[in-house]
């Protein structure tokens, strides 16, 4: 049984269905040339992708980037950092930015970082759905 029904008040679902239901959510967002980051950044959903760092921590998490061109803008490295994302999602065969960082936790953590009560609330905001996330 993937759901659990509360007699009253939100449906409680498991960490893993709350996950597995943004992703098919956060899928018809992105495509081909537009990471979850990218995504989340534009529209200002999840973590807020790139948005999220400042310039600095930016540069920081793309050091490798950085260091092959020092001048690189902020609107550049992103882009750079979006198409390198977009790479990890078919080197590692998933198909999110967050999926990716699930497994390296190089830029982030990604789905490892949200709290159950961060899913909660970007299930809210993305699905339209208010949930309980338990483990």
């Amino acid at each position: 049984m993937n759901d659990v029904q509360p007699v009253n008040g939100p449906r409680a679902i498991r960490r893993a269905d709350a996950i597995a239901n943004l992703r098919k959510a956060l899928l018809e967002l992105t495509d081909d040339q537009h990471s979850m980051c990218q995504v989340a950044s534009e529209r200002g959903i999840l973590c807020h992708g790139f948005r999220h760092f400042t310039d600095d921590e930016l540069r920081d998490r793309y050091d490798w980037l950085v260091r092959k061109n020092p001048t690189l803008t902020r609107a550049e490295l992103e882009s750079m950092a979006n198409l390198w994302q977009l790479a990890r999602q078919v080197l590692e065969g998933v198909p999110l930015a967050c999926d990716v960082q699930r497994i390296e936790h190089d830029t982030c953590k990604g789905w490892d970082d949200f709290t159950n009560e961060q899913l909660e609330q970007y299930h809210r905001e993305v699905i339209g759905e208010s949930v309980v996330v338990v483990a």
